[in-house]
């Protein structure tokens, strides 16, 4: 069997990656820290290159392509650090209208065992909350219920938190939700958004160690940085092997895998990337530091490890 990537779809990766080196660069990923709100513009762009109506249906204006291509482009996204709630809006862009198109931000939130966070992206977005349970009601909150809340404090700056609401809101428009389902991709998209992080990490590392002399020799001659720059890449690519296979299986036990091994080497790769660069790697000067926020507060959406884990073990122990 042929598991490496169609022509179309490597195009399609390379597409995004250009679209977002172009507009999403690394000046304009440093201005996004002191204004984390969304650029409108870019959002829209998003929306008119197919990345939240990819998987919808030709006949209601979308792409019609599937999980694995979605995978793909979300890969990208975490590469590049993209704020803002995508993989809401990918996964509701059927069911809110202006979503698919970029017009319109909306939040997706879980809130187990009562009120959590979520991402608020800004003041405009809706907030659409799943129910602990499979069959329960899906609730849509508008933003002046939403924004109410205090807002906590985020790990990641480019990431803007507020507290799900108790109670209200309306019912999420359209045929019921599979939310198991939706819990299922929100996890394995995240996760893809972990791979590209991590990724991302490798290359600056090895970059960083080829150029940076000390002793009279790049760093990455020694041992040691040969050592961490190796482990990084075998987390990568371990992650990107789960991640892909659950894009295609689409297995529960497989996506719980995936987000695992994307979690853990989106963190430790992260931290090895900050090793390799010294002192300067903490620095607002570099992007290190934010994809290691981004990989802490990304492990803990869509199920923790310790959740996750258990998930997985049970899937396992039941066949």
């Amino acid at each position: 069997m042929d598991f490496r990537l169609t022509k179309e779809q490597g195009e399609l990766q390379d597409g995004m990656r250009a679209l977002l080196a172009g507009r999403f660069g690394p000046e304009r990923l440093r201005a996004a820290v002191a204004e984390p709100a969304p650029d409108r513009a870019l959002w829209r762009e998003l929306g008119a290159a197919g990345l939240f109506a990819l998987r919808l249906p030709e006949a209601d204006g979308g792409v019609g392509l599937g999980l694995p291509e979605a995978v793909l482009l979300f890969e990208e996204t975490g590469r590049a650090l993209l704020p803002g709630p995508l993989v809401a809006c990918h996964l509701l862009a059927g069911r809110l209208d202006g979503v698919a198109t970029g017009e319109r931000l909306v939040g997706l939130a879980q809130a187990p065992g009562g009120p959590g966070l979520w991402e608020h992206p800004d003041e405009c977005a809706e907030l659409v909350v799943l129910p602990d349970r499979a069959d329960g009601p899906v609730r849509v909150f508008r933003p002046d219920g939403a924004a109410d809340a205090p807002r906590p404090s985020s790990v990641d700056p480019l990431t803007p938190l507020a507290r799900v609401p108790e109670g209200g809101g309306r019912a999420l428009p359209g045929p019921a939700v599979d939310v198991r389902r939706m819990r299922r991709e929100a996890a394995l998209l995240t996760a893809a958004q972990q791979l590209g992080s991590a990724a991302r990490t490798v290359g600056k590392a090895v970059a960083y160690a080829r150029v940076r002399e000390q002793f009279g020799a790049p760093i990455g001659a020694f041992q040691a940085v040969k050592h961490l720059c190796a482990g990084m890449l075998v987390r990568a690519e371990t992650a990107r092997a789960a991640v892909y296979a659950a894009a295609v299986t689409e297995s529960e036990d497989e996506v719980c895998a995936a987000k695992l091994l994307a979690d853990d080497a989106a963190v430790r790769n992260a931290r090895d990337c900050l090793q390799v660069h010294g002192g300067m790697g903490f620095t607002w000067e570099a992007e290190i530091h934010l994809h290691l926020k981004r990989a802490w507060w990304r492990a803990e959406c869509w199920g923790g490890a310790r959740e996750t884990e258990e998930r997985l073990a049970a899937g396992l122990l039941t066949g």
